[in-house]
């Protein structure tokens, strides 16, 4: 996405700009990354740019000190991975630890102003990088009642879909809030549940079509497939609800790979990707790296 690549761009200017730096606290902030949020993205990202320090940027700016170079992880709450097990909890901050990533829960951001990041207990962090992975807020359209809308801006609907007090207005995904008995607080802000209240509503339109369709309406449930989140080289951490099963490591970073692999479109696209991957796996490196200024 545009996004990605604009980070991606923003990253590697730093270290360009940090080659011309001689101000040890500019040079520091230059290359210090704060990512908040440990849930599955953060936890994610902060592994990837741990295997990139090790790995790849020492050989294309050797002229700079990566020892000095500082990933920070910030959790507001006392856990990295939060929705998922305990164990996979407390194993992605291990593997955290172990790529030199440093993880602070219970900690919470409270300014940034591009330089320095403050926290709500008074302590601060110079970095010229902080990248968002805290969560979403929905974007609420105009003419829904504030009563509706609750924590995270997500609009209250039934088990339909339906928002409440609303005929024929529907709402799914991140910005619908959903209460059922196994999800009494509302469910995950993930790509599985907006899928398959997609599915379900489609197929309940459809039923209203219908003469008889009225009685066939069914109510939402969400089923849960599993979790999984990559923490870096060999390292991921795999949930499987039903059968309870949990998997950590190389296990659980091939079953990711696999798992991810098999949602790609089209034979051919599988098989240059998986190509991709096994070339950054030997050779430990990045086949792209230019930059280009988002206007």
């Amino acid at each position: 996405t545009t996004e990605a690549l604009q980070l991606r761009h923003r990253i590697l200017q730093n270290f360009e700009d940090a080659l011309n730096i001689t101000d040890p606290v500019t040079l520091q902030r230059l290359m210090n990354v704060v990512v908040v949020g440990g849930g599955p993205t953060g936890v994610e990202l902060s592994g990837a740019l741990a295997d990139m320090k090790r790995f790849v940027l020492p050989k294309d700016y050797p002229e700079l000190d990566f020892a000095k170079m500082n990933i920070y992880l910030l959790e507001g709450s006392p856990k990295t991975l939060g929705v998922m097990s305990e164990k996979s909890s407390e194993q992605s901050e291990k593997y955290l630890k172990r790529l030199g990533v440093t993880v602070k829960t219970n900690t919470l951001i409270e300014d940034y102003d591009g330089k320095t990041a403050r926290m709500k207990d008074g302590s601060i962090l110079e970095s010229a990088t902080l990248i968002w992975a805290a969560g979403i807020k929905g974007n609420v359209p105009e003419g829904i009642d504030p009563a509706l809308v609750v924590r995270g801006n997500r609009i209250k609907v039934d088990r339909q879909c339906k928002i409440e007090g609303l005929e024929n207005v529907y709402a799914i995904g991140d910005v619908a809030y959903m209460e059922e008995p196994a999800y009494p607080k509302g469910h995950p802000q993930v790509a599985p549940v907006a899928m398959q209240m997609a599915d379900l509503l489609v197929n309940n339109l459809t039923r209203l079509q219908m003469k008889s369709g009225k009685q066939h309406i069914k109510e939402f449930e969400y089923y849960d497939k599993g979790s999984m989140a990559t923490v870096g080289r060999n390292l991921a951490v795999v949930d499987v609800p039903k059968p309870k099963l949990h998997f950590g490591g190389l296990i659980a970073w091939f079953i990711w790979m696999f798992l991810h692999l098999m949602l790609i479109l089209g034979v051919k696209n599988r098989f240059f990707v998986f190509m991709n991957w096994v070339y950054n796996y030997f050779t430990r490196d990045q086949n792209l790296r230019l930059i280009m200024k988002h206007k």
